[in-house]
């Protein structure tokens, strides 16, 4: 797998899904796995959901215990190699959130991003000055090196948008409130919407705007979030689950359970038929900027 593309999440995550169904089918619970290991739960928990990169002899231990056949113990273990694969944004382990390179991972990796936000614009079409003040409020005690090193790793991430090779679809549906609040100042703000204009002519990313007209709608229920959708393989085969991302106060979920997936794509389907199109939303956000008065 090249270094910088997808990093290890989605090795990590095929694996964890690999060996859970292995523990599964020898009826073995996490705490008996667990104990005949030598292990914590908690180890077994992060290794089965993708949260750790393994060693081969663990998964050869994992293999003996679970009574896999050797052909597949070396298949995994082979792909325990790859999870030490590392992305671009592991240098920057000591400003990103506990779990959140599993995110970005994903993100590298995914080949559609259907996206609801309803209170901030989204990391991906963020201005630098948009996100230093939002990164600077939510650090207060950060050093000025920190959080310009939590800028760069956000505005990195958005080179994926104009990538030569794969770039992704992006389509992202904005809350109006979003448009209204000028966060970091009017000027910061109007650079903002500038940038999200320019945003929605690129080819792969879709830019819509939920007016407040619309009223109670499905997003106010759902909340924002992010519906993760990756590429085929040679055989018309998913290479990952479509995944939801839900960016929590306390804590990230990932959801790729089928019924959750279907869930949210059915809320996201109801977001976006209310939302304005893809017109009305660019004259929408540029109308903003003007009423901002630069």
């Amino acid at each position: 797998m090249p270094e910088g593309t997808t990093g290890s999440t989605v090795p990590r995550r095929q694996l964890g899904r690999h060996l859970r169904e292995l523990r599964n089918a020898s009826r073995l619970t996490v705490r008996i796995a667990a104990q005949k290991l030598e292990w914590s739960e908690a180890k077994i928990w992060r290794i089965e959901t993708g949260q750790t990169s393994l060693r081969s002899l663990d998964v050869e231990a994992m293999g003996k215990i679970y009574g896999a056949p050797a052909e597949l113990t070396e298949t995994l273990m082979g792909l325990a190699k790859e999870t030490k694969a590392r992305g671009w944004w592991h240098a920057y382990g000591d400003v990103i959130g506990e779990n959140f390179d599993v995110y970005i991972g994903l993100e590298e990796a995914a080949s559609r991003l259907s996206w609801y936000e309803s209170e901030l614009v989204p990391g991906l079409l963020q201005t630098e000055d948009y996100a230093r003040a939002l990164i600077r409020a939510g650090n207060p005690g950060a050093t000025d090196a920190e959080i310009e090193r939590r800028v760069h790793v956000r505005i990195s991430r958005q080179a994926l948008l104009t990538r030569a090779t794969a770039a992704p679809v992006v389509e992202v549906i904005l809350n109006e409130a979003i448009l209204r609040r000028p966060v970091g100042g009017v000027k910061i703000m109007s650079g903002q919407l500038q940038r999200l204009a320019a945003a929605g002519t690129l080819e792969n990313v879709s830019i819509r705007v939920m007016p407040f007209s619309a009223g109670l709608h499905y997003g106010v229920l759902s909340g924002p979030f992010v519906i993760l959708q990756f590429p085929l393989n040679g055989d018309g085969e998913e290479t990952e689950p479509p995944t939801v991302y839900v960016d929590g106060f306390t804590g990230d979920l990932y959801l790729d359970k089928q019924k959750e997936v279907e869930r949210y794509s059915a809320a996201y389907a109801s977001i976006l038929g209310s939302s304005l199109d893809e017109r009305a939303s660019g004259q929408r956000i540029l109308q903003a900027a003007k009423e901002l008065g630069l």
